[in-house]
């Protein structure tokens, strides 16, 4: 998880409050910023100025890939797009950043000396990621052909596998109260406790878009958006899938 900000010094701080999130800023000077953020000694996810002019502030989902080209080459061929092209990040790894037909974001990671998230699905860790789109069914289409993931029915929601074990799920941009929003994908970090970590994330500047509720079926959720303007989910931790 990479976190794209106009402010990483407040981002540092907002996190810190939220999560309890420890930052590691790399002190090289071609890092630009480059910051990393952990739980604990397990690093968890990653912050960095803004790549561009125009550049939203925004978390973006990123999956581990073996190869950056040949994943970058079979997004187009099925009709996605390269918003920036491989490219090495020092001795860390290599990143492309990538989008499906619809538009929505999201980025490939190739490792190195860097392999990604140290640890997932304890408080504090990324615990769910989920596609909003507008077209269910291109999005199927496209993301088991380029991963080759599982697709899963639960109940009306559809769920992300690989090998069967789900990390992720699929709603529709037309189920957020918001007319603004875009195709895109959201990170749901795991939590202790759902309700005092959305008090905390309002009360250190955030701002709830939705307050703590029980998804039928499902986990205990709420989503944020932070002083900067990115917008991450919340869930009980044990309740992924």
């Amino acid at each position: 998880m990479e976190l794209g900000t106009s402010d990483v010094a407040a981002a540092k701080v907002y996190y810190r409050q939220v999560f309890g999130w420890r930052a590691e800023t790399e002190p090289r000077a071609e890092a630009g910023g480059y910051t990393l953020f952990s739980v604990g000694d397990a690093r968890v996810a990653a912050a960095t100025p803004l790549y561009a002019p125009g550049q939203p502030t925004a978390w973006t989902v990123t999956f581990a890939t073996g190869d950056a080209e040949a994943l970058a080459a079979a997004v187009t061929e099925a009709g996605g797009s390269v918003l920036v092209a491989p490219r090495d990040v020092l001795d860390l790894g290599r990143f492309a950043v990538l989008a499906d037909p619809a538009g929505a974001a999201f980025a490939v990671w190739q490792a190195a000396g860097f392999a990604g998230a140290e640890l997932l699905n304890d408080p504090g860790a990324l615990g769910w990621v989920e596609l909003a789109t507008g077209d269910a069914e291109s999005a199927v289409a496209f993301y088991s052909r380029v991963f080759g993931w599982t697709v899963r029915a639960h109940g009306t929601y559809t769920q992300w596998g690989i090998g069967g074990a789900d990390f992720g799920g699929m709603s529709t941009v037309e189920a957020r109260d918001r007319e603004d929003v875009r195709p895109h994908w959201l990170p749901y970090f795991a939590v202790a406790s759902v309700d005092a970590t959305a008090a905390r994330a309002a009360e250190s500047g955030g701002m709830l878009l939705l307050a703590p509720t029980d998804v039928p079926d499902g986990p205990r959720i709420a989503m944020i958006r932070d002083p900067q303007g990115a917008v991450f989910g919340i869930h009980q931790v044990g309740t992924e899938g």
